[in-house]
């Protein structure tokens, strides 16, 4: 099988994979955005400053600004079921409610960035473009997702996602589609995607008004 054919058969399966995924996945509720904002007080000593690294291993926290809601949901949703490894996070997340989830997340994804320039270049950049065909059906071309449930990948840092897809091949997050898809990267390929997802423009810090 050649390489173009490879490619080809990994993105039908992430396809077929990412619809199933939707699926599944429950409707929830709409979010209360005010009360999203009081609760979201909690969360800006990491998240509300521009480039903050998590303390080990370093990476900088992620950006939320502009995400989808369905997502920033089901991240807090395995947070509180440890479906997801982070000490701080999981403790954070124990004693939100559903509906609290919900408004966090519907603040989180209302709040407008800043005006965004055009996609950065460079060869590695260039080589992540190439080998990003197979996340397209999920993520998007240029990394804004296709559906609500799934993250977009635009402009989130370049650090962070390559711990997350790390974290997926080494079954910390126990998402089986990245499992799946992580399994195949070589630490170059996910240095060439985290590199290529973060030049383009999309996601920011919403940063603490002090």
């Amino acid at each position: 099988m050649s390489e173009n054919q490879k490619r080809h058969r990994t993105l039908l399966i992430s396809i077929a994979a990412c619809f199933l995924v939707v699926a599944a996945m429950p409707v929830s509720a709409a979010g209360d955005v005010e009360r999203g904002a009081i609760l979201a007080e909690t969360c800006m000593g990491c998240h509300g400053i521009p480039g903050y690294r998590n303390g080990y291993p370093s990476y900088r926290v992620p950006k939320l600004g502009g995400q989808h809601e369905d997502y920033l949901v089901i991240g807090l949703q395995g947070y509180k079921t440890q479906g997801r490894g982070h000490p701080t996070m999981q403790a954070q997340a124990a004693g939100l409610s559903d509906q609290d989830m919900r408004d966090l997340a519907a603040y989180f994804a209302s709040q407008g960035g800043p005006e965004q320039g055009s996609a950065q270049t460079g060869a590695r950049i260039e080589r992540g473009r190439e080998k990003a065909g197979a996340c397209a059906a999920c993520h998007g071309e240029v990394g804004i997702s296709l559906q609500s449930t799934w993250p977009s990948l635009a402009g989130q840092h370049e650090d962070y996602m390559r711990e997350v897809i790390l974290q997926y091949k080494n079954q910390v997050r126990t998402d089986p589609v990245m499992q799946g898809q992580a399994q195949i990267l070589s630490d170059e390929d996910i240095a060439d995607l985290a590199a290529f997802y973060a030049a383009q423009p999309g996601l920011f810090t919403v940063e603490y008004a002090r």
